[in-house]
């Protein structure tokens, strides 16, 4: 094993998953920020990101449905629907070259990194229930897939800011993210492989590591001052890829 770039990515995986810990979303699109500006190849950094995930996914799961914060009708509703399509969505970034794809990839890492910040600085969708949560499911399955994070800022601010209960929403989308998460990390892990374990087990680590101290921060730290951070971080790595490529 690569130490170094063990203990690179455990510290990764720390600050992605403290961030998490803190908003209830994001460790997927900055750890998936954070490779793709280290030059991981889109598909790789999807692979790497999901297959770290599916512990993390499933403790925190549990954890919800043993508190009874799952509630099972709408974990079905996003469960089967996101799974479908991030298998669809890993296909699609399996079969396509890297560096075609990865300009579409940062360009929508930075359309949700300015969703975060949107959400830090007060706005919020029209309050209306969500009639479709399937056809949500879906489309965050899809792209988190495709953008190797995106799951909780799709799923969970979308059904929030419409009306959705912050206990049973944050708890029926997180046991649902394990569900596409496995689908997804099985796909990609079949067509691309997970060369990268050193990564893997860093931000696997890092993240069990940072989880109590996310749960002691969250309870500390400004909610929009964390988002503000987040969507900023994700904004400034996204636009200077992007920067990279067009110049």
């Amino acid at each position: 094993m690569d130490y170094g770039q063990f203990f690179i990515f455990a510290g990764v995986g720390l600050l992605a998953q403290l961030v998490d810990g803190a908003l209830g979303m994001a460790y997927g699109l900055v750890s998936n920020s954070i490779l793709l500006a280290l030059g991981l190849p889109p598909a790789v950094a999807s692979a790497t990101v999901h297959a770290a995930e599916v512990f993390t996914t499933g403790v925190s799961g549990a954890s919800h449905a043993w508190f009874g914060n799952v509630r099972w009708r709408l974990f079905w509703q996003l469960a089967i629907p996101g799974a479908v399509g991030g298998v669809i969505g890993a296909l699609f970034l399996a079969n396509v070259p890297g560096e075609t794809i990865r300009p579409f990839v940062n360009a929508y890492l930075l359309i949700l990194g300015t969703m975060v910040l949107l959400r830090a600085f007060g706005k919020r969708l029209s309050r209306h229930q969500v009639q479709h949560s399937g056809v949500l499911g879906f489309f965050a399955g899809l792209l988190d897939a495709i953008g190797g994070g995106g799951w909780g800022p799709l799923a969970t601010s979308t059904l929030i800011a419409r009306g959705g209960s912050v206990r049973s929403t944050i708890g029926s989308v997180n046991a649902a993210e394990f569900v596409v998460t496995v689908s997804v990390s099985a796909t990609l892990v079949m067509h691309v492989g997970v060369g990268h374990w050193p990564i893997v087990l860093g931000l696997l680590c890092g993240g069990v590591i940072a989880a109590p101290f996310a749960a002691w921060l969250v309870r500390h730290l400004p909610e929009r001052a964390m988002m503000a951070a987040v969507g900023s971080l994700i904004v400034l790595i996204s636009l200077g890829q992007l920067a990279r490529q067009w110049w």
